[in-house]
């Protein structure tokens, strides 16, 4: 049956995607750290119809991770297309922020996909075609913001390296770089974003692109360009969870 797997399943972009693709048809599980979080998730995508699977994992919790993800290939097969939307979005500037918060911060970011993708791309290599998607951003790094500064580069260069490792099998690997804060009615409304995550998912092979990017009308003529930069993304709340943040 297959289906999207959406990690970090929060009530901006993770639910909009959610949404996205529940209204196509595919089949959704939800992951996220909370069960309010995936409460309100599964009602969102409810509307739609479609099977919905929920599972509670951290994302830097790689044994819980993994078992979730087990279950999501048990009940809808091996997954048409994951999503990473995972983050701890946070302002700290150089020397604020303690080594361990900046781990912390790091297996979020990073980890939590570089995690999720090698326990799945294998098969999708192995049956031949499949999606991974990372939602990423600040392409230039900002003092203020050096966590998600370090964590979005990381972004750039994991999908990098897991569309070398994966590519050639059939795997599209591609981020989309949001440059700008996420709210409903404005020129960053999670609903709006959301189509670049189908649009990237059902590309024709010979016209993959690696990155999307969201922007102000006013500042890139072509959102869905695969070569923009991009300014910092969605501003979130230090801890209520952290798969909310985005």
């Amino acid at each position: 049956m297959s289906g999207a797997v959406i990690i970090g399943a929060g009530p901006g972009i993770g639910q909009a995607v959610a949404r996205r693709f529940a209204r196509e048809g595919l089949p959704i599980a939800l992951i996220a750290r909370s069960d309010r979080t995936l409460r309100a998730a599964a009602e969102a995508v409810a509307p739609s119809g479609v099977p919905v699977v929920t599972l509670k994992a951290d994302s830097t919790d790689q044994a819980g991770l993994n078992v979730a993800l087990d279950g999501v290939v048990r009940e809808h097969g091996v997954p048409d297309v994951v999503v990473y939307n995972a983050a701890i979005i946070q302002a700290d500037a150089p020397g604020e922020l303690s080594v361990r918060g900046h781990m912390e911060a790091w297996a979020v970011n990073v980890v939590g996909a570089l995690n999720a993708a090698a326990h799945l791309a294998p098969a999708m290599a192995a049956r031949g075609n499949g999606t991974i998607l990372i939602t990423g951003g600040m392409p230039e790094p900002k003092p203020r913001y050096v966590s998600l500064s370090l964590g979005k580069a990381g972004v750039r260069t994991l999908v990098r390296l897991l569309d070398q490792e994966y590519g050639p099998a059939g795997v599209h690997v591609a981020s989309v770089t949001v440059a700008g804060p996420v709210a409903p009615g404005t020129d960053f409304d999670p609903d709006d974003i959301a189509e670049h995550y189908w649009h990237l998912h059902t590309q024709p092979r010979h016209q993959w692109t690696g990155e999307a990017l969201h922007a102000r009308e006013s500042s890139s003529a072509g959102s869905s360009s695969a070569t923009g930069r991009a300014a910092e993304g969605e501003q979130g709340q230090r801890d209520e969870d952290r798969d909310q943040r985005q």
